[in-house]
Formats: C-alpha cells, structure tokens, sequence
C-alpha cells in the first residue's frame, strides 16, 4: 500500500465542514478592534512557487462568490519569483465602493543562495511598516531610508498585523539557505510579537485528499509533513493550516472554500488581538 495513502480510523485535527455560510458571515461582519487599524494587514512569505498569490486569488474568489483572479500567479514552474514588487490587495464587497477591513501583501518570492530573491532586510522592513506600496524588490540590496519606497514614519495602519508562511507540500526539500532566510524573518517578527500562522499548499500528493478532501485530516503522510515543517521552522502545529487554493477549477467547491475559510478567519483573529495591543 502507497505510504501517501495510509489514513488514521479518526481525524488528528477536528473541522466544521457543514459551516461554510457561518464562516462566511463571521468574515463578513469583521471589524478590528482598534479604531485606529483601517485594516488587519496580512504579510505573506515565502519560497518561490509556494502560492502566496494563488492564495489571495482564492480569498477574493470565495468573498467575491465567484472565480477571479486579482493577484497575478505564474503557470510555468521556476525557480525565480513572478512577484517584483511589494504589492498591497485590497478585497472589494459586495457594497460598491467598500472594501474589507483586512489586506494582504505579497512579496517577492525567498531564493536560494545571496543576490536572489526578496532579502530578509527588506521583509522586517515591512513588518515594521517601512515598504510603501509598489516597492519594486531589490535582490542585490536592501531598501534604505531615502529610498523612495521608504516610509520613514509608519502609521498603525502600515504596520503588519500578522506574518503568515506559506509553503508547499510538493517542493523539495526546503534549501539551508532558504531556511536561514526564512528563521531569520521568524525571529524578528517574534521580537516584534507579531503573530505568525503557516499554510501548506499543493498537497496533492496526500493520497487521500484527491479521493475526498474532507479525509485531509485524517491522512498520515500529511500529519507527518507538517509535523516536519513544525520542527524545522518552530511553528507550533496548532498555528499550521493545509489549504488548497483555487487553480483548476471554474467553479467554487464547498469543501475548498472551507479551508480557505477557516484559514482567513484565523490571520484575521490574529492580526485583531495584535492590533489592538499597538
């Protein structure tokens, strides 16, 4: 019997599928707590090609009720990030004109070796508030303070509310320069106190999930790569969520928009308790 489909008599983690229009509701009545946050600001990071941007396709497109695709992705396979720039997306509702009190950032992607990819410096710049929108990434240097993509005095607002990884489940084994890099963006943000979630993508390969998304839970192999995940970046499990974005597919699907669902409400919880404390 294939390894990637060996699967536990009951679930390792417990999850709500029925509720979808629950979760739906609590994401569309959310408000920070802190009058002065005009938005939970969510930092997405990350290696190349894990599906930060098809991450905030898929949120846009369960909000929206309907497939998008806001966030540009790529469709080739390279390890060189499609994403140049510092890039806030804002999430429009169903009232014209209105938008969520939450955003997300994506960045370039993390590479192997020196030179590539966004730098560490420029993401804990980010964390603090320092990037404005637009900043196009500079792999062979940071972004200094009279740059003008330098924001010298950063509102609440500007700041990051929540630091959230997203790795794939299909990748390689992660790269020790990759690591490095992705440690040292864990530790400021620790220092910092923001708080810090991951989500697994591409999890295909679980075996179980392609026959029935709903045994996710239930899939040893899957169990084990996170608990691997777990121990090479310190991220507890609890704080480590599998979600499959929106790729293939035309239409919505209850089960994926669940996942999807209940990772948003938690960066959104998150980053609220942090922005209230600022």
């Amino acid at each position: 019997m294939d390894n990637n489909l060996e699967v536990f008599r009951t679930p390792w983690r417990e999850i709500s599928w029925g509720n979808k229009e629950e979760r739906l509701l609590y994401v569309k009545n959310f408000q920070p707590q802190n009058e002065n946050v005009k938005a939970i600001r969510v930092l997405l990071y990350g290696p190349v090609g894990a599906g930060k941007s098809s991450f905030i396709n898929s949120v846009n497109s369960v909000l929206q009720g309907r497939m998008t695709n806001k966030a540009l992705t790529s469709n080739t396979t390279s390890d060189q990030s499609f994403t140049k720039k510092y890039q806030t997306y804002e999430i429009k509702k169903e009232s014209r004109g209105n938008f969520y009190p939450f955003v997300f950032n994506d960045i370039m992607g993390l590479e192997d070796g020196d030179g590539r990819g966004v730098r560490t410096d420029d993401i804990i710049l980010a964390l603090k508030g320092h990037v404005k929108d637009g900043y196009k990434f500079n792999p062979a240097s940071s972004l200094s303070d009279d740059d003008l993509g330098y924001i010298s005095s950063p509102s609440i607002s500007d700041r990051v509310h929540v630091l959230v990884c997203v790795y794939s489940a299909d990748s390689p084994k992660m790269k020790s320069s990759v690591l490095q890099k992705m440690s040292k963006v864990r530790e400021a943000a620790s220092d910092l106190e923001i708080p810090q979630l991951a989500i697994l993508t591409h999890f295909d390969g679980c075996g179980e999930k392609e026959r029935d998304l709903r045994n996710i839970y239930r899939s040893k192999h899957l169990e084990r790569m996170m608990t691997d995940f777990s121990s090479s970046l310190g991220i507890p499990m609890n704080c480590i969520l599998p979600v499959k974005n929106y790729s293939d597919e035309t239409e919505l699907n209850s089960d994926v928009t669940t996942l999807i669902l209940s990772a948003l409400r938690l960066m959104i919880d998150f980053g609220d308790d942090y922005s209230d404390t600022l």
